[in-house]
């Protein structure tokens, strides 16, 4: 047999070799090294830094909690002035500025779903019965075989993407999952007469709906929400393709004026509203943003209409504009899909969860997002939104 070896290579011990002993911390390989004791001194300047870096942000996020539960405290507060002055005729907020400013500030949970209800309106004219009549012709042809199978399957992805963090929506444990599946299969029905297909992205905004309003309301809500001219277009109505267009050039437009670094960043780099403000607006935030977060926007999004959402989308791009500055287009991309692999590997050190919405990695978060909104008084003018609308949009 084979004698072992004679002399066998010591184990290697565990620690820095020489040469991670001598190369420096601080400084790339390719540029000539410091002396240790400078690399020492900008290694502990740089460990100092971070440490003041994270202290701040955890300050910071004490603050915007504190503002939280203070503006949360002030809704509960005012619920009487919404019960005596708002609900009775919801109208009144576009002419007291006082009374528009407490519903920008978020609608008291218990009255939202009355309050939502009738600032979508009832555009289409639909009755109570609308939604039974068309669940009732979308079983009919879920029985007969006859519903297409592609859309049956896009039905199912598009759920299984939705609010997975509020585990309500689960095709086996979800309490909610089948009226959200019914929802949409009529959503479906009631659009086969205009010949329009499935749009992946409605799932979300059915749930939302859902979550808030009972479900024949919730189907008429929607329904209405989603006839208003700027989400009909991205849902693909008629004319879709040249009206999205003209958004897409109504949004660079602001862009430019409200944020130029970020307009010819944007420019240099061939990035265009159409590699990122569809996702935004089809799910109407609902994919990026916390649900907190969200419902707020909506409360707003169902009073002001279709300028608030670009509103609310030149806003998500100030709260990310320090982050937006890479010197490469697909990492910028990347960024923007929410799929930051520094982001996400920070989330995951620090153990956040990374089912919620795709830029909570960001540390976008409701308050963050309303500060830069309420920011943007000092020049949005909805005077400049109607004229660019006009300008683009000549028939609307």
């Amino acid at each position: 047999s084979d004698s072992p070896q004679a002399n066998p290579r010591p184990p290697r011990t565990p620690g820095p070799s020489t040469f991670q002993k001598v190369v420096s911390k601080t400084r790339p390989h390719f540029l000539p090294p410091k002396n240790q004791k400078e690399d020492r001194k900008h290694l502990a300047d740089w460990e100092t830094m971070m440490k003041e870096s994270r202290a701040a942000e955890e300050r910071r996020r004490k603050a915007l909690q504190e503002r939280r539960l203070a503006r949360e405290l002030k809704i509960e507060q005012s619920m009487h002035i919404w019960e005596r002055e708002i609900i009775p005729d919801w109208r009144i907020v576009h002419r007291n500025s006082t009374l528009r400013k407490l519903w920008w500030n978020g609608i008291p949970t218990k009255l939202r779903p009355m309050a939502w209800e009738r600032a979508a309106g009832n555009a289409l004219a639909l009755n109570r019965d609308n939604y039974r009549s068309c669940l009732s012709r979308a079983r009919r042809a879920l029985s007969s075989g006859v519903f297409p199978g592609d859309i049956l399957q896009a039905i199912e992805e598009d759920i299984s993407t939705t609010l997975p963090a509020l585990h309500i929506f689960h095709p086996e444990t979800g309490p909610l999952y089948q009226e959200l599946k019914d929802m949409l299969c009529a959503w479906v029905i009631s659009r086969v007469d205009e010949g329009l297909a499935y749009r992946h992205g409605i799932a979300k905004i059915a749930a939302m709906m859902l979550v808030n309003i009972p479900v024949p309301q919730a189907f008429i809500a929607m329904r209405n929400l989603l006839e208003r001219h700027c989400l009909r277009s991205f849902y693909g109505g008629v004319g879709a393709k040249e009206d999205v267009e003209a958004y897409y050039r109504i949004f660079d437009t602001l862009l430019a004026d409200s944020m130029p670094k970020i307009y010819f960043n944007f420019k240099q780099h061939q990035i265009s509203p159409a590699a990122y403000l569809p996702d935004w607006l089809v799910s109407l935030f609902l994919d990026h943003l916390p649900f907190e977060a969200c419902a707020r926007l909506w409360d707003v999004i169902l009073l002001e209409g279709d300028s608030f959402l670009f509103r609310a989308a030149l806003a998500m791009l100030g709260v990310l504009e320090p982050r937006l500055f890479f010197p490469d287009g697909d990492e910028l991309l990347q960024l923007l899909r929410g799929q930051d692999k520094a982001a996400i590997e920070v989330a995951k050190r620090e153990g956040r969860p990374l089912n919620g919405g795709k830029y909570e990695i960001y540390g976008i978060d409701e308050e963050t997002l309303w500060e830069r909104i309420d920011s943007m008084e000092d020049w949005w003018r909805e005077s400049t939104w109607k004229r660019l609308t006009q300008r683009e949009l000549p028939d609307l």
